[in-house]
């Protein structure tokens, strides 16, 4: 990032939402790398931008297809590296070509002289990156979107080499390392495939078990089973779905059809509040022993600097010690030898990567198979290889699809929710301190609306979707455009902003469309507080 040409951070609020990474970003800048922000709201990030992209939400995949025709048109998309490493290109040419200019400009509000000046600087670039977030990822076609600009890196080549790549930005501390771990529903460790009999058979092996070759459920889909009563009891670690899935009624009406619900975290969140039984875990930062993966899959160690509160036990104590009630032994509560566990069940990737190797290394980047590889830099050099290695690295016919709820006469808002710089996710964790930065929850709309509507800052405002109505103070924001207003879901107690928010979801990831629905807003009547009409206990049946 401190050494490439162009950036693009697509979706992304990085100074706001990933501000040490931005610190890096910002030397690439002043070295010279030109930043492009694509958002519909002009962020902090942009204002550091040689070019802001105010695109219309969800318009992500017209604008990323109105690049590449213009890429192709103008004869400067990476021919060896696309005969050489990719599949589907005469398929994908053919695709965007109805995405001119002038159609996605129409679509996106993005100026098509823009459009047109981006294309040409990324494509001609030595080296360019495309950073995203939950811009991209928080939408009904999620994975189409992110195909979408995995599609411009194949064009150009700007993959595998340094400098460059498609990069997204983790919204928590290892959320790498749970994709890594297998907290994903269709993989193992390793991003094995649960599916493969080969993969099974070894784990089958190591745990004395016979695994069943099934596809687990995303958070999504085991909401929906609750709905139908195909789930009589859950358990949760780290997570707070009481407060951060979509449509928020509709979570705890799920929630409210459980027998039993056994929560394990180190506070006491929304969704413990409904639990039945909470396990006080002890696995913050500075609590436990273990490893962490950071974005550019560098594995690290993680050590124990303090001893745990009162009765809180380590995460790995607590699963092992149920383990041991439901009749078998899981093996020592120890995290290195979990971590040899996880070496000798995944060896293409972690099989290098000692405790000692770790230490001695400052980290390394997976994949690292042997105790003599350095570890790897760039995920995907082999594209660049001739002949190639592995397989070919396919297109993706994407096309555009806008938000599923659009504003209309009855809605004439569109809501995009997303993070601020001084608070952190459900605020579970940023939520008890006070400070001069940290502002309550706001609705933030245009100066544009905000006179339309006859309202200024601090005035109650009611908001209502199809889902739910809430009421927070108004707050003037420059940043956004008429007609799009702008909320988080940190603040709980003062506002449950994922009552409105819709359920609809992406099928192949099954991401909630949390960037898009539509809203009215109407003046509070005289004497409605926020603070009462919102802050009400949640427990199930609510």
């Amino acid at each position: 990032m401190e050494e490439t040409d162009v950036v693009f951070l697509w979706g992304a609020n990085a100074r706001e939402n990933h501000p040490i990474m931005f610190h890096h970003v910002l030397k690439g800048v002043h070295a010279g790398a030109r930043l492009y922000v694509v958002d519909p709201r002009r962020t902090t990030s942009a204002q550091w931008a040689d070019r802001w992209l105010g695109l219309s939400v969800g318009t992500d995949i017209a604008l990323a297809n109105a690049m590449a025709r213009v890429i192709i048109h103008a004869g400067l998309e990476n021919a060896t590296f696309i005969q050489n490493a990719t599949e589907h290109f005469e398929a994908y040419r053919q695709l965007v070509e109805p995405y001119t200019l002038e159609f996605a400009e129409q679509v996106t509000g993005v100026p098509a002289s823009v459009i047109r000046e981006v294309a040409l600087d990324f494509a001609k670039a030595d080296r360019a990156m495309i950073c995203w977030t939950l811009g991209i990822t928080e939408h009904h076609n999620a994975v189409d979107n992110v195909c979408a600009l995995i599609n411009l890196v194949l064009l150009t080549g700007h993959v595998g080499r340094y400098g460059s790549g498609v990069n997204p930005l983790r919204g928590q501390n290892n959320v790498q390392g749970g994709g890594d771990m297998g907290a994903i529903p269709n993989r193992l460790v390793g991003f094995q495939d649960i599916l493969d009999p080969a993969v099974r058979e070894r784990f089958d092996k190591a745990w004395g078990i016979t695994m069943a070759p099934r596809v687990g459920m995303t958070i999504t889909d085991m909401f929906e089973a609750m709905h139908a009563g195909h789930f009589h009891g859950l358990y949760v670690i780290g997570e707070n779905p009481a407060q951060s899935e979509a449509n928020q009624e509709h979570t705890m009406a799920a929630l409210s059809s459980l027998d039993h619900i056994v929560v394990q975290d180190i506070f006491l969140t929304r969704t413990a509040e409904c639990a039945d039984v909470v396990l006080p875990a002890s696995s913050s930062w500075c609590e436990a022993e273990g490893t962490v993966t950071n974005s550019e899959r560098r594995v690290q160690r993680v050590r124990k600097a303090l001893e745990p509160p009162g009765d809180a036990r380590d995460d790995m104590w607590i699963i092992t010690e149920i383990g041991k009630r439901l009749g078998h032994d899981l093996g020592p509560p120890d995290a290195e030898t979990v971590w040899n566990e996880i070496r000798s069940l995944a060896p293409k990737m972690f099989g290098g990567m000692s405790y000692a190797r770790l230490e001695a290394n400052n980290g390394l980047q997976w994949p690292c198979p042997t105790e003599s590889d350095p570890g790897s830099q760039f995920l995907h050099a082999r594209l660049w290889a001739k002949p190639r290695v592995g397989p070919a690295a396919p297109f993706s016919l994407v096309n555009h699809e806008g938000p599923v709820e659009m504003p209309d006469a009855g809605y004439p808002f569109q809501l995009t929710t997303g993070r601020r710089l001084e608070s952190y996710n459900t605020g579970v964790q940023s939520g008890g301190y006070t400070s001069p930065l940290r502002r309550p929850e706001s609705l933030d709309m245009s100066p544009e609306d905000a006179a339309t509507l006859g309202v200024a800052d601090g005035d109650a405002m009611r908001i209502t979707s199809r889902r739910g109505s809430i009421v927070a103070p108004v707050r003037i924001d420059t940043s956004l455009r008429a007609g799009l207003v702008f909320m988080t879901l940190h603040f709980q107690d003062q506002v449950r902003v994922n009552v409105l928010t819709t359920d609809v979801w992406d099928a192949k990831s099954g991401t909630s469309e949390f960037k898009a629905c539509a809203v009215r807003l109407e003046p509070a009547m005289a004497g409605e507080a926020a603070a009462e009409e919102n802050a009400r206990e949640l427990v199930p049946g609510d």
